[in-house]
């Protein structure tokens, strides 16, 4: 797949473009969009990434669409452990609502310019050393292994390290716990003073760190070209804020969402390491040969990934209305 400087440009140049109209348009003047007006605005933004979609088979052919969309529907699905995570911060500062799209087109810019950084390391280890395959791998299956495991657990150590990025912040920030409008600083008698919003965009900014560092190894497991990773992380993003009004009280009915995330994680990491075992070129194992070992599809992991999502969300959405039937029962 070849990329020219220009069409990174332009793509940026787009995709940026998308994001100031956004500001613009609805998160200028602060207010607490409808439900019609996310979701309008959802269909438009999921509507421009099928579209993109059918660009990059037009362009460059149909294995590459193929990876495009497995990428843009795992990084729209772990977008949602994304953004469950913003509503308790946004919760946890008690940030009003007619503010919360500022703080959430702040966060999700944030969140792309740092996975964007994280895709050039990427993309420049993968090209350098194959085998950091087979660490890609191995981080994901044990990320898969950790969110099972944390599901049971009241309380998420994310959170646990957000409380101490705060504190840590407090301690050198000097903040009020008064709202000034939608400013992230204040003036108090003369003194310049942080706002709970400037901190709550500082935690927003540490679970995006945290986030990328799944995001990224995840869709490398499904291609290895940078322009349809940046490309598929970026819409996966733009439409999170609309998504946020849209379905806020619905995230919580996604029982299994965890499951199934987990589940897509350890699948996609077990595809890395049988492909690193492919190219293999580590002394160690084979004599630093390549292993003949089956290797999964962009086909087969899209059609692995939809099926999961498909069964987790039908699952969550029955075991929440027999749980709400017994309470009624009750």
């Amino acid at each position: 797949m070849h990329i020219t400087a220009l069409t990174w440009v332009v793509t940026c140049g787009v995709i940026l473009a998308l994001f100031v109209f956004d500001f613009y348009a609805h998160v200028r003047r602060p207010h607490e969009p409808t439900l019609r007006e996310s979701a309008i605005w959802y269909s438009i933004f999921i509507g421009l990434a099928l579209l993109f979609g059918l660009f990059v088979i037009w362009e460059w052919g149909g294995t590459y669409g193929s990876e495009y969309y497995a990428g843009y529907i795992t990084e729209l699905a772990l977008s949602m452990d994304n953004l469950f995570v913003f509503i308790i911060i946004m919760g946890a500062f008690a940030v009003p609502r007619q503010y919360q799209q500022k703080v959430l087109l702040i966060g999700i810019v944030m969140a792309l310019v740092m996975r964007g950084a994280f895709i050039a390391v990427g993309a420049a280890a993968i090209n350098t050393f194959s085998w950091v395959f087979y660490l890609f791998g191995i981080f994901l299956i044990y990320t898969a292994y950790k969110l099972i495991r944390e599901h049971s657990h009241e309380t998420d150590p994310d959170e646990q390290s957000d409380s101490r990025i705060i504190r840590l912040a407090k301690k050198y920030l000097p903040s009020t716990e008064e709202y000034d409008g939608d400013k992230l600083t204040t003036k108090i008698n003369g003194k310049v003073l942080v706002t709970p919003l400037l901190l709550t965009l500082v935690a927003i900014g540490f679970t995006d760190i945290l986030f990328a560092l799944d995001s990224i190894p995840a869709i490398y497991g499904l291609t290895k070209e940078p322009y349809i990773v940046f490309t598929a992380n970026a819409f996966a993003l733009m439409g999170l804020r609309q998504l946020y009004f849209l379905i806020g009280g619905l995230l919580e009915r996604l029982i299994y969402l965890s499951y199934g995330l987990s589940l897509i994680l350890a699948f996609i990491g077990v595809k890395l390491v049988l492909h690193a075992l492919h190219e293999n070129t580590l002394p160690f194992i084979n004599g630093g040969e390549h292993l003949n070992v089956p290797e999964v599809s962009t086909v087969v992991s899209l059609g692995v990934i939809i099926s999961v999502l498909v069964v987790t969300t039908v699952a969550s959405l029955l075991r929440t209305r027999h749980l709400e039937a017994k309470e009624d029962a009750a």
